[in-house]
């Protein structure tokens, strides 16, 4: 029963990879297009943060889910079983892994900026600004990913295969106090930390989003959109919370079980491979949960985004673009806001808003 078992989760991985690749990478490419060549009711800062998160996690499908864990699966000697690929490789995962979690993470903390403060509105509320700030953290993550050459190693390894026996030359982790140290500073640059800055900034975000009703009176808030506040952030806190929480939950895992086996597993001895050990089988789980990772923005785009939604039937029939809007109230509290009228018909005039009745209230 246990070589069953172990049997058929090798063949549900086998299976899994690569239809995260068939599923996966095209998703990711179309959303870069949506994102980009629709309007999907985006900032143009937000454009380029999510264009370019599509981008690296298609990269990460390449490197980690393609060529390493599909080719593992299913070849007994891939390519990068052999220097300098090993070294080569190791280096890209990393760096992709990095770039598509410090996105996330930059991205939240500049929409609690522009929310919270005018001064960060006009300082980062500025094209030029996100793509060097992208730039910036795309060529960091990779500079900071070179000391992950070093901790694989390519040895020969005796295998059977059909009865026979041959050595093949394996890229496997270096048994080092090098490979440790720098093992454990990745996995908390690139799990741990940016977990937790999500979990604070999204609070924060969602603290602020809830105050900002009292800058209003209810009358005020009545003339302004004519709905429900109270729904409005719902649905406002909603959509941040479900990519946050995508984010943390599938990230958690692979951190947890990562610590552990570079920590209490950490020899020689330990086999990786040896699916009867329960932290081999969790650690699989968790890293299958971490890649799905970079998948799922698609769905969550349309899970939490109804104009993404309308875009995505209009480029299903063939529809013709939809034009785009200005408006004067974006990324700022204001954005918790709808001031449209929509029983109204649409004016080609900027919305001005005029506050009054303001009142300051001394605690």
């Amino acid at each position: 029963m246990e070589g069953a078992s172990v049997t058929i989760f090798v063949t549900v991985q086998k299976i899994y990879y690569p239809l995260l690749c068939v599923m996966g990478i095209p998703a990711n490419l179309f959303t870069f297009y949506m994102i980009c060549f629709r309007n999907c009711g985006m900032s143009d800062t937000a454009i380029i943060y999510l264009s370019c998160l599509a981008i690296v996690d298609t990269f990460y499908l390449v490197w980690v889910i393609l060529i390493d864990l599909t080719l593992t699966f299913w070849l007994l000697q891939p390519f990068w079983h052999s220097q300098p690929w090993c070294g080569i490789l190791g280096f890209l995962q990393y760096g992709s892994l990095y770039s598509s979690s410090w996105i996330v993470v930059v991205f939240t903390i500049e929409r609690y900026l522009v929310l919270r403060s005018t001064a960060a509105k006009q300082h980062f509320y500025q094209p030029w600004v996100t793509k060097v700030t992208c730039v910036a953290i795309v060529l960091v993550s990779h500079v900071v990913s070179v000391p992950l050459g070093w901790i694989n190693t390519v040895t020969p390894v005796n295998f059977t295969v059909k009865g026979e026996n041959m050595m093949l030359p394996r890229c496997h982790y270096r048994d080092h106090a090098y490979s440790t140290v720098i093992v454990l500073i990745t996995t908390f640059l690139s799990g741990g930390a940016p977990i937790v800055l999500v979990i604070i900034f999204n609070y924060l975000i969602g603290y602020h989003l809830c105050n900002a009703s009292n800058l209003f009176t209810k009358e005020e808030r009545r003339v302004m959109h004519g709905r429900s506040t109270r729904g409005m952030l719902r649905r406002t806190i909603l959509l941040l919370g479900t990519v946050s929480v995508a984010f943390v939950v599938l990230s958690l895992p692979r951190f947890v079980t990562y610590c552990t086996l570079r920590t209490k597993y950490n020899h020689e001895s330990f086999n990786r491979n040896d699916y009867s050990i329960p932290i081999n089988v969790a650690g699989d789980l968790a890293n299958m949960l971490q890649n799905l990772n970079s998948t799922t923005n698609f769905l969550l785009y349309c899970m939490v985004s109804r104009r993404f939604r309308q875009e995505l039937v209009q480029v299903v029939t063939c529809k013709p673009k939809a034009r785009k809007l200005s408006s004067v109230i974006t990324h700022t509290t204001m954005k918790v806001f709808s001031v449209v009228d929509h029983k109204a018909s649409p004016s080609r005039e900027p919305v001005t808003v005029v506050l009054t009745n303001l009142k300051l209230i001394v605690e």
